[in-house]
């Protein structure tokens, strides 16, 4: 069981949903704090954000592989300094956002991209961090943020078997205790057949920690048959409306969508329950009444025999169960038997 900002994660729990806003605030404040008070009304625990700047992420360079040439990249056109500097949240906006979040009962948290970001976060006492897929073989940044002892969350896209090994072991070895991995697919959106969310059980068996999901597919059924397969945190995109535009609005959630994704997830994770077999609940104990049991269906003058003409297995379930039907057919019946009587064997020798 992890807990962050007295929030418990783990199999006991209820799925800890996040809402990322990345940069679908479209580079206004009033925006992103419109987003804080959306993501509160769906339900979700918490609001995720990003901490850089155009210049701790890359150089400003508008040729070869500074330049976003792929024609199926929602960002095909633009340089990567230029995509960063359209997507990243101010730093002075981050007091007000985590301020507006603790009013509205969110856990606001960041994902830290280098040493200045982190020390800027420690600064704002925040209680977690998320590393992106992208930084998770970026040992140096998992030690850093690891050392500060809280609570680590990382998304696993691209990362194999290998490189996740040495990441977890660089987190733990530099102090994390508590680290969650995220099943991730880097891709824009991504689909279902390319989520292989089997992995999650996997995951958590091979490195002994809280598994979740990171999902950039569209809608919530993805998320939802996570939850099945024991992940305990969700994370998506969020924005009030994808009309709107904005760097990752394409494959995000509006609030509509996140409020359905935490009432179904939640509902996933009851369902659950526990190996068990039989009688489920009171309610279900009424429905035994309605199975097929043996049952007197033509009047029986006493001494005549049982037979398939009757006696019958018929609804409901009051009779004798319908296992001794061969058992019954040829004895007499000790007295007379009205058409519909539940059979049992003190009237028949």
């Amino acid at each position: 069981m992890i807990t962050i900002a007295n929030q418990k994660i783990g199999a006991g729990q209820r799925p800890f949903v996040v809402a990322e806003m990345s940069g679908n605030h479209n580079q206004s404040l009033e925006r992103a704090l419109e987003i804080v008070d959306a993501v509160a009304k769906t339900g979700a625990h918490a609001l995720k954000i990003q901490t850089y700047t155009p210049d701790t992420m890359t150089i400003d360079l508008d040729e070869r592989e500074f330049h976003i040439g792929d024609p199926e990249s929602l960002w095909s056109g633009t340089s990567l300094y230029k995509l960063y500097g359209q997507a990243y949240t101010p730093w002075e906006w981050h007091k007000p956002i985590f301020e507006r979040a603790k009013e509205c009962g969110l856990i606001a948290f960041s994902t830290p991209f280098d040493d200045t970001s982190v020390d800027f976060l420690e600064s704002l006492n925040v209680p977690c961090y998320k590393i992106a897929s992208f930084e998770n073989t970026d040992l140096p940044l998992i030690r850093r943020v690891a050392a500060t002892g809280k609570p680590m969350i990382i998304s696993t896209g691209m990362a194999s078997i290998a490189d996740l090994d040495e990441t977890v072991c660089a987190a733990r070895e530099a102090g994390c205790k508590d680290l969650i991995l995220l099943k991730c697919t880097s891709t824009y959106p991504a689909t279902p057949t390319n989520t292989n969310i089997l992995t999650i059980p996997h995951m958590r068996e091979l490195f002994g920690c809280e598994v979740g999901l990171s999902d950039h597919t569209m809608g919530f059924g993805v998320s939802v048959a996570s939850v099945a397969l024991g992940a305990t945190v969700i994370e998506k995109h969020f924005t009030l409306s994808r009309a709107d535009g904005g760097v990752d609005s394409t494959f995000s959630m509006e609030p509509s969508e996140m409020t359905q994704l935490v009432v179904e997830a939640q509902r996933a994770w009851q369902a659950l329950g526990r190996i068990f077999y039989g009688v489920q609940s009171e309610n279900e104990a009424k429905s035994v009444s309605f199975r097929r049991s043996l049952y007197v269906v033509q009047d029986i003058p006493a001494g005549q025999l049982l037979t398939l003409e009757n006696v019958r297995a018929i609804r409901p379930g009051f009779g004798m169960p319908t296992k001794y039907l061969q058992q019954v057919l040829g004895r007499k019946a000790c007295k007379y038997i009205k058409r519909g009587t539940a059979l049992n064997w003190d009237l028949m020798s």
